[in-house]
């Protein structure tokens, strides 16, 4: 009995945060039909100059959206008219599509009708000094013609390997960033993407974050828990970080 009360205690915590996300969050029913205008969130090129770059994320499509987010990168060099936005997406691998895409919508669109949130903006010469490296990260990235929704590697898995990559823009993903745990060449250990602590993590599935900017997260079948102490946040499935910050 006991036994089973632990395993539906498991449970309740892993995907509570996701059910009660997918009964409330409107749900977007034809993405053909779904808003992928431009938001106006970041800097517009005509009225500013200098170097941007940013981490991006909106809720993920459809059933997905009530466990994760997708996350992508847009960045503008200094003069440039327009921004860049580099993601990974699953649509047409196989068939022979790479999964990276280039400018597949406006830099700062919603993703299939979900309103996007900046997750990290770096302007002027620390932006101007990321572009390059960010462009290698993308050139270098070891999964380029492979999707996997779970655990790995997926759009998140992306963003983390550039994150991890240029110092410029070290940052705490979004706890429900599914796939954000998932390290290439199969290696168990890294920094966290904040470059505040280490991070372990077995195949995307089983891993434990330490850091002082992500606090503790524990990745159990690649949902995060966890708890951030400087910030008085914590992380659950699906919903993300709730607290201060």
């Amino acid at each position: 009995m006991q036994r089973t009360v632990e395993i539906l205690a498991l449970l309740l915590l892993l995907l509570g945060g996701p059910l009660f996300v997918a009964y409330t969050r409107p749900d977007v029913l034809d993405w053909r039909s779904a808003n992928h205008a431009p938001t106006n969130i970041l800097p517009a090129p005509a009225a500013h100059d200098g170097a941007v770059v940013a981490v991006m994320a909106a809720r993920a499509w459809g059933w997905r959206g009530a466990f994760a987010v997708h996350t992508w990168i847009a960045m503008k060099p200094k003069g440039a008219a327009r921004y860049d936005r580099y993601e990974v997406v699953g649509w047409g691998v196989q068939r022979g599509m790479r999964a990276v895409r280039q400018n597949m919508r406006p830099p700062d669109a919603p993703w299939a009708g979900n309103p996007p949130m900046v997750v990290r903006l770096i302007e002027g010469a620390a932006a101007e000094t990321a572009i390059p490296k960010i462009e290698r990260a993308v050139a270098e990235y070891p999964y380029p013609e492979r999707y996997v929704i779970w655990p790995g590697p997926n759009s998140n898995t992306f963003v983390a390997y550039v994150v991890r990559r240029v110092p410029e823009l070290a940052t705490e993903l979004p706890a429900h960033a599914v796939g954000k745990d998932w390290l290439a060449h199969w290696f168990p250990l890294a920094p966290a993407m904040s470059r505040t602590g280490v991070q372990l993590s077995l195949f995307g599935v089983l891993g434990l974050t330490v850091a002082l900017d992500e606090g503790i997260e524990v990745n159990l079948l690649g949902l995060v828990i966890g708890v951030d102490p400087l910030d008085l946040a914590i992380k659950l499935p699906g919903i993300g970080r709730v607290g201060m910050r």
